[in-house]
């Protein structure tokens, strides 16, 4: 397996992929989006680079990927990465850090945000073998007990959230884990800055008569399905950005009216 990398560089000359062998034994672990670490040049300098791509051979291929990180690219981003490049003139690898999230692009690996791991704990044995153990007195501790009784229902919780619900300890988790009842294991979570952030809904503001001027006229181009371009002046908080809002509003609107007609004809046809 042969994959295809940009290398993490601002020169020009290096806006283009390098073909890298995948080591057997990183081939299950390696897949599109994965940041990469390389030996490059004449040196061997180990480089940063980016995967964007596979293919089975290469006759420039001639090294072996080092090391594989996090993978925090999708097969989207890198396909907007590569319009974007085109589009701006600039590099593949410069438009690839716009899509990493805050953190996780300088060059300082010491410096950079570490993914955010839990312990999580699972169940090692069947509800049968458990209430067996309960049965024949292998097993007394009521806080045990309790907790595999739950974990029946409730798998794959976090210690933290374990020890809140259950009021079980960490200790007592350790011992079910040393005696092969459940297993503990570091998993990555995905970071939500949002996820304790309440944003309010914003109310459709009525437009002044110059705002509903420009929305008129460039809804009468949308209308018309004419392609045209605009550019709108005006001085910072003279509802320019309103303007846009509304007018993006309505093209997703027409977007789902498109899309709920398109199913209808689909079923239509489907029935007969």
């Amino acid at each position: 397996m042969i994959a295809e990398i940009i290398i993490n560089s601002n020169a020009k000359a290096l806006n283009k992929t390098f073909d890298y062998i995948v080591p057997k034994d990183l081939e299950s672990k390696i897949s599109l989006g994965n940041r990469v670490f390389v030996p490059f040049g004449r040196g061997n300098k180990q480089e940063e680079g980016y995967i964007i791509g596979f293919k089975d051979e290469s006759e420039f291929a001639n090294k072996e990927i080092l090391k594989i990180e996090d993978g925090l690219l999708s097969k989207e981003n890198i396909k907007l990465a590569k319009l974007m490049s085109m589009k701006y003139f600039c590099n593949i690898s410069d438009c690839i850090k716009l899509m990493l999230p805050p953190g996780a692009s300088t060059k300082n690996i010491e410096n950079r945000v570490k993914d955010k791991t839990l312990n999580f704990v699972y169940l090692n044995k069947t509800s049968d073998e458990i209430e067996f153990d309960i049965k024949t007195n292998a097993l007394k501790s009521e806080k045990q007990i309790k907790l595999l009784r739950f974990l029946e229902e409730n798998d794959g919780l976090n210690i933290s959230e374990l020890e809140a619900i259950t009021e079980v300890s960490k200790s007592i988790m350790k011992t079910l884990e040393k005696n092969g009842y459940i297993q503990i294991i570091e998993e990555k979570v995905n970071r939500n800055p949002f996820i304790h952030k309440k944003i309010k809904r914003d109310k459709k503001l009525k437009l002044n008569k110059e705002q509903q001027d420009v929305y008129d006229t460039v809804e009468f181009m949308i209308d018309n399905e004419e392609f045209s371009e605009f550019l709108l002046h005006g001085i910072t908080g003279s509802g320019k950005t309103e303007v846009y809002m509304q007018l993006i509003e309505k093209v997703i609107n027409i977007r789902k009216i498109c899309n709920s007609a398109c199913a209808r004809n689909i079923t239509y046809s489907s029935n007969g």
